[in-house]
């Protein structure tokens, strides 16, 4: 039964739908609506208004081939409104929608600090033009990684901080994971960070390493870094460090005289920290402790090359190798009456010693100057103490 007014005389279609209330369209407005027909003529939109919607050839151009032919009838499809009172209709844009869905992308991408993947289009002085989700943005230079300031600077000097075409072209068209870091529809500003994609990145690989990681494994990795502590080493997801009291069992004096910066090496993993997510690594456990292995090398009766380290009342400290370092008593360095081991010897002198005796186990060696030229010999047995008076 059609509706009828107070009077009970029936109302025609055109007085319903002059007193249906439809919501006034705004330019710049994003609709969706269903596909009332779709055609390379145009496409025409229901969006819920007292007329169709109409989307020209020249507003649907972001479509790529095969995407015009596989829209229809009665599929959703998301606009933006150009001309919402034109003599023909509201007229619509596909084009100019992508980049507003866009825009609200990355306000979402941003405000759940997730990743989002852009294509870079070009470079300026600054840094790099990244369009992400059909919306041009920025990725300062400072944001930037895996793309050195030197792959474009010089071909950019210029260009002010416009876009040069010919900076970094050989990487236009590549992909770039960033994070939003800020999102200005009103200014139509957008800023990318890499560098904050690229340490959230690293520290999920940085804690799925942890978990593998045992202590005692051997490991490939490259030095990545050098500290006058030590030397960090990528492991392929994570760096640990070697102190520098692992990197040799000798003495050293900078982690430069052991390590460089690239080199790629294999190290011993020492420690694996998971409440810190912290990697401790030894470089000189990779070969044989010296002292392990000193009767491969040493005997008893040896004359060898030493130099002297350390002078204290008793007697002086010489190293003949690496960690390899004994005493020569103060009796053991000449045969004259001496008050102090310096009439005899100064640190850095390099001399002959012969071995009176090896202590392996206690990492120790008795040494003599004296009897270094004489063929008639005897041993001098050191007291404990000795070698406790290193400290005095």
């Amino acid at each position: 039964m059609p509706p009828t007014t107070q009077d009970d005389s029936p109302l025609d279609m055109q007085q319903l739908l002059d007193e249906m209330e439809f919501k006034s369209l705004r330019r710049g407005e994003i609709v969706e609506g269903t596909v009332m027909r779709a055609d390379p003529e145009g496409i025409y939109l229901d969006i819920g208004h007292k007329e169709e919607g109409f989307i020209p050839p020249n507003e649907m151009r972001t479509l790529e081939s095969g995407q015009l032919e596989a829209i229809n009838e009665g599929d959703p499809l998301i606009a933006f409104v150009i001309r919402p009172d034109s003599q023909d209709g509201p007229i619509l844009s596909i084009d100019k929608a992508k980049g507003e869905e866009g825009w609200r992308d990355l306000q979402k991408y941003m405000e759940a600090d997730e990743t989002i993947e852009g294509k870079i289009i070009g470079f300026n002085r600054g840094g790099c033009i990244l369009e992400v989700a059909n919306v041009q943005g920025f990725v300062p230079m400072s944001q930037l990684v895996t793309i050195s300031h030197d792959n474009f600077n010089q071909s950019s000097e210029d260009a002010g901080d416009t876009e040069d075409s010919s900076a970094g072209s050989e990487f236009v068209g590549s992909p770039l994971t960033v994070k939003v870091l800020e999102v200005n529809r009103s200014r139509n500003r957008a800023i990318f960070s890499e560098r904050s994609a690229m340490r959230e990145q690293r520290e999920a690989q940085k804690a799925a390493l942890i978990e593998e990681l045992h202590e005692g494994e051997i490991r490939k990795g490259r030095v990545t870094g050098i500290s006058n502590f030590g030397a960090f080493v990528d492991l392929g997801g994570a760096d640990g460090l070697i102190h520098i009291s692992e990197l040799s069992w000798g003495m050293v004096n900078s982690p430069e005289e052991i390590v460089n910066v690239g080199q790629e090496l294999d190290v011993y993993v020492l420690r694996v920290d998971r409440d810190t997510m912290k990697i401790a690594l030894s470089l000189r456990r990779m070969q044989p402790e010296p002292w392990d292995t000193i009767y491969d090398r040493y005997q008893v009766g040896d004359v060898v090359s030493a130099t002297v380290t350390k002078l204290a009342d008793f007697g002086a400290f010489a190293r003949l190798e690496d960690s390899i370092e004994g005493l020569i008593h103060v009796t053991e360095l000449t045969n004259a009456v001496v008050t102090h081991p310096r009439e005899v010897v100064s640190e850095g002198d390099a001399i002959k010693v012969k071995i009176l005796r090896i202590e392996m186990e206690r990492k120790r060696l008795g040494l003599s100057l004296k009897q270094a030229d004489e063929t008639d010999s005897g041993d001098h047995t050191f007291a404990d103490d000795d070698y406790g008076h290193e400290d005095e």
